[in-house]
């Protein structure tokens, strides 16, 4: 147990796979100030001439990008704080390895709200 709560290593590994993605789009560029110049390049086919033929929805999305990524992953760790392990504090066949449940839901743990936030994020970029 740390700091009264019980480790789990499925949690651990969302938990610094959301603080990964926070880090980095804090460290990134807003490109907000930089959508305002590509807006007046937009020609008559609706898109920049650019190397990389970038739409107006294209443009309304990376002026956000950055920060809607902080805010996706604020709420992912606030998800994670609000659902964690806790001992079931029932008989066990394996004492070792205790029954638990969800402290928020009280649903076995993983709990569903912790396995969609896994699904959706668990996983490094590329896999």
């Amino acid at each position: 147990m740390t700091g009264g709560r019980l480790d789990d290593p499925r949690r651990a590994r969302l938990r610094e796979r959301l603080e990964i993605i926070r880090t980095r789009s804090q460290k990134s560029t807003s490109w907000r100030s930089v959508t305002h110049y590509f807006s007046g390049l937009i020609n008559r086919e609706g898109v920049v001439p650019v190397k990389a033929r970038l739409s107006r929805e294209d443009l309304r999305f990376l002026a956000s990008a950055r920060d809607e990524v902080i805010a996706f992953a604020d709420l992912g760790l606030r998800l994670l704080d609000l659902h964690q392990p806790r001992d079931a504090g029932g008989i066990s066949s394996d004492p070792a390895s205790p029954i638990r449940r969800c402290r928020a839901c009280m649903w076995r743990w993983p709990c569903p709200t912790i396995r969609a936030v896994e699904e959706s994020v668990g996983r490094p970029p590329g896999t």
